[in-house]
Formats: structure tokens, C-alpha cells, sequence
């Protein structure tokens, strides 16, 4: 007895723990005791209640759960336990809610089924295998029609019960698993295997016994279904086979989209239905796919069974077809059928016959099905049928090109002449050349051969002349337009629109000119006119190329300009004036009197005259601050590009220097050294300015500038005497970049200067008031690694060593 007792306390002992574990998880101390084998479904769905209330997942937990005794074995099971009820394929979500909150509109409730589809990749090409990949068709019950009269009900199902009018009650209430309803005051009332049209009689006459106000007719009793059951069915043979739970108003379609249709051996024609372990329907999708007919799509009950058997016969349709793939097809069916499963040719097949390559039981065959057979053929297991293109050829056409006003393809017909073809081409152009056509024609072989037509005497009835015509000749009438020669006469010089202008008889001087829109107002009296040769003979005496004309546009010999008739391929020149230059401005700004623009007086005009004539420098004015900036023109930054600088295509050297010269530097500086000029007017920086140059007179400034890799950029008041390393060491030195040595000093007059050493003694140029101090940074040097050293060190070695053997 004492044994049976312990026995007894470590079984309730063991399920005590289990209780508790599936209760709470995260709150229990002692998990050792847990056995996850006989943890019921339901305790795992607490489990997993309990992780999702508390915001956390089963591997976040894991070091909790082992902490408190539970082994790892044990949490590995039931890591798989809580997996395989997520990755269950069918899983049911329960919709509490009887309000669309999307559309705002009551809707009935029921088990929403939700199934992951997978591509079909096996069955791509099987016809009707894409009706179960696309997650948008799904076949699922409209949930918000009314309720068939016809819908038998059971267990699951519930009830909205109303009695309204003088009386008032309001209820839902479930079939119970016993097949009945439980109304307050009336009692249970068996309804299940009834139709809701039978149910609703039999609950309204309960009610009535009841409710005396609902015979006289004062209230009134309102039934409807407001919660669907959820049957069981089987699918067997489809991609995602087993036991579904769907909705009872599902249909065959609806479970077969579940079950993501027939497998890769699977029929999509003799679906079989079982209920009551007989076939009560055979499915054929094609109905569906080709015609829209749904009449097999037929309601599911309860413990049905889908079957979906290996297909008897399948066949390949290829080429041009609508819609070619691998279609299934039953006892009787013909090609005819077949064909209208792939919706038919398309509009380039050729349709007098098919080839069809069959299979024996030892090789292959081919067979050729003309167009009435395929009423007739019978397609056999594995057959390919190759649906050609039409080819390239027309049955009746020709064509006329050229001279004629309607130049088209027209359709041939026997009997069709030259004549004929021509009116039907609206007729011949005026400029049509009708001493001779051509006839292009293919001869049997496929070559050409090319046959000469008289169209004046076609046209005027001769009917030698007026040949007979074949398909796909091809007739060209010519232009005497072709072959007149394209004249042209090129006009250049002082002329408003130069260029090369069409030829006309009789086309004068005066004409041309007007046409190239008149002469400029640079254009001299002098007109010069150069007309080509033109002999049978070699003239070796005359050397002349051309033959030169020159007239003069003057009022008393205007009529000889006007009436001078062109020829074809002259060139008309127009000469400019010896003298006709528009005036050019230079620019003088700064500390100066009268700043502004100043146009250049003569050609030789020098900046010290400018100066003065724009009121010589203010008291303002540094004297060593004078400078010319004159525009870089667009031929100097040419002759750069087209001098071959022998730098190989790597080198970006010269790409960078026009680079610069085009964006960067627009203008090129000229030091001037004022103090010279106004000793000397002949002195070396007076200059002689061009056109655009801009004189730059800037203003004393008793500060030095220092820029550049120098821990302060700053002006430092100029100190008369002092060199270029007391305004270094007054902005803190340089930096650790700074390359001290190559430091530069930039005039106000933009010359600059460098610092130069001799016999290791630097000298570096001397500071003035305006100046500006650069330091450049210090190239970047690569330091010799340890085994560049180290190689050093053995040269080294080895030429001491060399020596000292060559002295001994």
C-alpha cells in the first residue's frame, strides 16, 4: 500500500509540474520534473500564450528555463513543439469581431484560413498550374451573402436569436456538440443535421409556446447565422496534401487552392470527390479554365475527401499558339479540343498543317496533320505538336516605285499589265522619264532578271510594249530629275548668310546676293568671282585652275553686277575693307583719378599712357601695386591642347593644365614696375595693351599677408627691415606640413619670389607693404620599411668589404 501511495505522489507530483510549467513559465522555480512529451496540445498553446503576453520568444528564454532545472533535451522538444504549431501549413485564425472595420459593415464570423502559397515550379508549363500560385484568386466563401436555405447545420454553427415588437429578446446561441440550441425560458431544441430553412420553423414554433405575443402576431421572431462552423476535409495527391479545416460553406475549388493543386504527377481532369467513401463528383478544371463553367466547383461537408489521381495523358503544344504549354487531355478529346485549350493560333502560324513527333515504344516518329484532320486526330500520350511561322513570302503582291504619284505594294491579279499597274498608282508625275522602266523579276530559281518597258508607247495602247506583269515584280519608273547633276554655288566672305546655295539657269550676282541676306557693313567694293575650267582637251600651257572675275560694287557700274550670270560651282568672294576695325576697350581700376573704360587710341597704346589719361594714381596708391590682367584667349589654351607633351596616355599633366587654364585661371598676370616707367617710358614693364586687358592699380596697405601650412593665417602690420622669418615667427611658425624652405612672397604687383640658397646659406627676398607670405606644404615621401633598411645595410656591407680586400 505504501509503495502504490508513492508511486501515486510522483505521478501527481510530475503532472503537478507540468500544470504549473504550462500555466507559467517564466514564474515557475523548478523545471527539472518537466516532461514535454505529455504536454497536451492546449498547455503548449498556453505556453505560447503566455511568451507572446510577455512580449518575448522561446530562444530569449532559454537561458531562464535552463536555470531553473529544465534540461536541454527537453527544451529542444519543446522548442520543436511550440515551432511545429507555427509552421502548422493550415492554420486557423479566429476572427472575434463581427464589424469590418476597413468598409465599417457587419459581417458573419468565421475560422479565417490563411495558407502560404508556393510557387509551382515543377508544373510551370502544365496548363491551369497557375490558377493555385496566385495568392489573389482563392475561391473562399463570400461570408456576407445570405445564408442558403439549403445550409444543413452542426455543431460550431451559431445562431443570432430575436424576438422583437411587444416582446423583446436577444441572443446568440451555439449548436452544442450534441446538436442542439439553448434558448432562455424555452429550452434546447435539436437542429443539427436540419437546414437553416427547417431550423428556423422549428425555433420559431418553440418560441411561440413561449412568447404568447408572437402567434397573436404583436412580436416578431428574427433567426440568422451569425458564426460558421469549420469542417474537416482531406486532400490527397496535391502539392500540400492532409487534413484541412475550412469554413462549411467552402467548395472543391476553395480546398484544391488550399492544397496548392495537383502535385507534379497530379490531374487537373478527373478530380475525384469522396463522400461517404463514394465518388460523389469528378472535377475537371478545364471546364473552368476554358469555359468559366464553376458547376463542378461544388460545396464541401464534413470528412470529405479530396483525390487528386496521376494524370493518364499529357501532351506538348509549341510554337504559335496563344498560349502554348503541356495540356492534359481525355479519352475521345481531338486536336480540335486541343487547340482550343491554348486559345487558338495567333495571328503568324501557319495553319495548313501541323507537325506532330510522337512516341513508340522503341523511338520516335514524325507526323504531319493537314488542317482536316484536326477535327479528327486523337492526341497520344506525348505527343509535341510544333505550330510554325508563315513564311516570309506574299501570295499576290507587287510594287511600282519611282515617278509616279501613288509609289505602294498593290495586290497582283492575272491578267495585270503595265498600264494597269500605273493607274492604279494614280498616274505618272510630270518630271517621269517614259522612254524607259524597269521590270525587276524573280525567274524560278530565285534569281533576277531585269526587263526594259517603253511607257509612252504602254501607256498609248502598243501591247508588245504594254507587257504582262507576274508576282513580286517589282517596277521602277525613273525621274529625269535623277539625272540631272546637283549644281551649287558657294558664296563667302563679308556677306551676311555665307554657304552654299542652290543653282538656277539664269542666276545673277545681284540674286545670290540677296539670297545670302546682303553684305556687311565691313565689306569693300571688291567682289571676286572663281569659275572652273571646263575642256576636252589638256591644256599643258595654261596653268591656270580657275578662271578669276573681279568686279567692283560701285553706283556707275551697278548694272554689270547685276546682270553677271553665275555659272554652276562658282565661288563668289566678297572682300572686307583694307581698313575697318571697331573700337576696343581696356579697363583701369583702382587708385586711380578717373576709373572706367578707355579705348585703345592706336595700336602701340601703352599702360603709362592710359594711366594718365585716366588722371595718373591717387595719394592712395601703391606705387608697387600696379598690374595688367589679361584674359587667357581661347587659341592660347589650343596651342596647348594640340602640343604633344610626350607624357604617354597615363599622364594626366596636360589634361590638368588646360583644365586649369579653362575653369580656374581666366585671367593671365603682368607685373609692372611703376617706379621704372615713370623714370623711363621706354622701360620694359610698360607694355603695350590689347584689347580686354583690365589695369589693376591697388591701394597702399601697410600689412604683410602670411597664408599658406602656417599655424595663423593672418596680416601682420609691415615692419620696414625685417625679414620673411619675423612674419613667420608672428603667426606662431609653421605647421607640421609646412615647407618652410620653398616659401614664396607675392608682390602687389603679382610678381613673386622665392627663397634660393648658396653654399648652404638661404637668402630669402626681401618683405614690401602689401606683400603676401605663402608656405607651400612639404611633399608626401614614403618612409623605407625595416627590410629596405635592412637591404641598405647589406649593400653597404659589401662595398666595405670590397674595399678593404681591393687595400690589402
Amino acid at each position: 500500500m505504501k509503495k502504490i501511495i508513492i508511486v501515486l505522489f510522483l505521478v501527481f507530483a510530475v503532472f503537478q509540474s507540468e500544470a504549473l510549467m504550462a500555466q507559467d513559465l517564466l514564474k515557475g522555480t523548478d523545471l527539472s520534473a518537466v516532461k514535454v512529451d505529455y504536454l497536451s496540445d492546449s498547455d503548449i498553446a498556453k505556453i505560447k500564450a503566455q511568451l507572446v503576453s510577455n512580449n518575448t520568444t522561446i530562444e530569449q528564454v532559454e537561458p531562464l528555463v535552463l536555470a531553473k532545472g529544465m534540461t536541454a533535451s527537453e527544451y529542444a522538444k519543446l522548442k520543436v513543439r511550440l515551432g511545429s504549431q507555427l509552421a502548422t501549413a493550415p492554420t486557423a485564425v479566429s476572427n472575434t469581431d463581427a464589424f469590418d472595420e476597413k468598409k465599417g459593415e457587419p459581417s458573419r464570423l468565421q475560422e479565417k484560413i490563411v495558407n502560404k502559397k508556393v510557387k509551382d515550379t515543377l508544373n510551370s508549363l502544365v496548363f491551369g498550374s497557375e490558377l493555385f500560385d496566385n495568392p489573389d484568386l482563392n475561391f473562399e466563401p463570400n461570408l456576407k451573402l445570405a445564408t442558403p436555405v439549403n445550409y444543413v447545420l452542426g455543431p460550431g454553427d451559431e445562431l443570432q436569436v430575436s424576438v422583437y415588437g411587444v416582446q423583446e429578446y436577444s441572443a446568440s446561441v451555439p449548436v452544442t456538440m450534441e446538436g442542439k440550441v439553448n434558448i432562455q425560458y424555452v429550452g434546447q431544441i435539436p437542429v443539427s443535421g436540419m437546414t437553416i430553412e427547417a431550423a428556423t420553423q422549428k425555433i420559431k414554433g418553440a418560441i411561440s409556446r413561449v412568447y404568447s405575443t408572437v402567434v397573436s402576431g404583436q412580436s416578431q421572431v428574427g433567426i440568422s447565422l451569425s458564426r460558421i462552423r469549420t469542417i474537416k476535409v482531406t486532400i490527397i495527391g496535391s502539392r500540400q496534401p492532409g487534413n484541412y479545416s475550412i469554413s462549411s460553406l467552402a467548395t472543391v475549388y476553395n480546398a484544391l487552392f488550399l492544397g496548392g493543386g495537383p502535385a507534379k504527377n497530379g490531374t487537373y481532369r478527373n478530380i475525384e470527390l469522396l463522400r461517404n467513401n463514394k465518388v460523389y463528383k469528378k472535377i475537371d478544371i478545364y471546364n473552368f479554365l476554358v469555359n468559366g463553367n464553376q458547376s463542378d466547383n461544388v460545396g464541401l461537408k464534413d470528412n470529405d475527401v479530396i483525390r487528386i489521381p496521376a494524370y493518364s495523358q499529357r501532351v506538348t503544344l509549341e510554337g504559335q499558339v496563344k498560349r502554348p504549354g503541356i495540356f492534359e487531355m481525355k479519352s475521345g478529346e481531338t486536336f480540335k479540343d486541343l487547340l482550343s485549350f491554348a486559345s487558338g493560333f495567333n495571328e503568324f502560324a501557319y495553319t495548313a498543317s501541323v507537325n506532330v513527333l510522337q512516341k513508340t515504344s522503341k523511338d520516335f516518329k514524325v507526323k504531319d496533320i493537314s488542317s482536316s484532320e484536326y477535327g479528327s486526330y486523337k492526341p497520344l500520350a506525348g505527343d509535341v505538336f510544333r505550330i510554325s511561322k508563315i513564311l516570309n513570302r506574299f501570295e499576290n503582291r507587287i510594287k511600282i516605285e519611282g515617278a509616279v504619284f501613288r509609289p505602294e505594294i498593290y495586290s497582283f491579279y492575272e491578267g495585270m499589265r503595265v498600264s494597269d499597274l500605273v493607274a492604279q498608282a494614280d498616274g505618272l508625275k510630270e518630271d517621269a522619264y517614259t522612254n524607259r522602266a524597269t521590270i525587276v523579276r524573280s525567274k524560278a530559281d530565285l534569281t533576277t532578271e531585269v526587263t526594259n518597258v517603253n511607257l509612252d508607247k504602254a501607256l498609248a495602247g502598243d501591247v508588245e510594249a504594254n507587257i504582262l506583269l507576274q508576282k513580286e515584280d517589282v517596277v521602277t519608273v525613273y525621274s529625269i530629275l535623277d539625272f540631272k547633276e546637283d549644281y551649287k554655288i558657294t558664296i563667302d566672305g563679308e556677306i551676311k548668310k555665307p554657304g552654299v546655295y542652290e543653282f538656277h539657269e539664269n542666276l545673277t550676282l545681284n540674286d545670290l546676293l540677296v539670297q545670302a541676306g546682303g553684305l556687311t557693313g565691313s565689306a569693300s567694293k571688291r567682289v571676286e568671282i572663281a569659275r572652273m575650267i571646263k575642256s576636252d582637251e589638256i591644256n599643258d600651257v595654261n596653268p591656270k585652275r580657275v578662271q578669276l572675275f573681279n568686279l567692283e560694287i560701285l553706283a556707275e557700274n551697278n548694272e554689270q553686277i547685276k546682270n553677271f550670270e553665275l555659272a554652276p560651282f562658282d565661288v563668289v568672294n566678297i572682300r572686307r575693307m583694307a581698313v575697318y576695325e571697331k573700337p576696343e576697350m581696356v579697363t583701369v581700376s583702382g587708385a586711380v583719378n578717373y576709373t572706367g573704360k578707355y579705348v585703345l587710341a592706336n595700336k602701340k597704346e601703352k599702360i603709362y599712357d592710359v594711366i594718365q589719361r585716366a588722371g595718373g594714381l591717387t595719394a592712395v596708391a601703391n606705387i608697387d601695386g600696379v598690374k595688367i590682367k589679361r584674359p587667357i584667349q581661347a587659341k592660347q589654351i589650343e596651342a596647348i591642347e594640340n602640343v604633344n607633351l610626350n607624357l604617354g596616355k597615363q599622364d594626366s599633366i596636360q589634361n590638368k593644365l588646360t583644365k586649369k587654364l579653362k575653369e580656374d585661371l581666366k585671367y593671365a598676370i603682368i607685373p609692372v614696375d611703376w617706379r621704372e616707367i615713370v623714370k623711363d617710358t621706354t622701360d620694359k614693364t610698360n607694355v603695350t595693351l590689347f584689347p580686354g586687358d583690365e589695369i589693376e592699380v591697388s591701394v597702399y596697405n601697410e600689412s604683410v599677408k602670411v597664408t599658406g601650412n602656417v599655424l595663423l593665417t593672418s596680416e601682420i602690420p609691415f615692419n620696414k627691415g625685417r625679414g620673411i622669418n619675423y612674419y613667420l615667427e608672428s603667426v606662431g611658425g609653421t605647421d607640421a606640413k609646412g615647407w618652410k624652405k620653398k616659401a614664396y612672397i607675392i608682390y602687389p604687383n603679382g610678381k613673386a619670389a622665392v627663397s634660393s640658397s648658396f653654399f648652404f646659406i638661404r637668402s630669402y627676398p626681401k618683405v614690401l607693404p602689401g606683400s603676401q607670405i605663402v608656405v607651400p606644404e612639404k611633399p608626401e615621401t614614403r618612409k623605407m620599411s625595416t627590410g629596405e633598411w635592412v637591404s641598405v645595410g647589406s649593400v653597404i656591407t659589401s662595398l666595405a668589404l670590397l674595399i678593404v680586400t681591393a687595400f690589402k
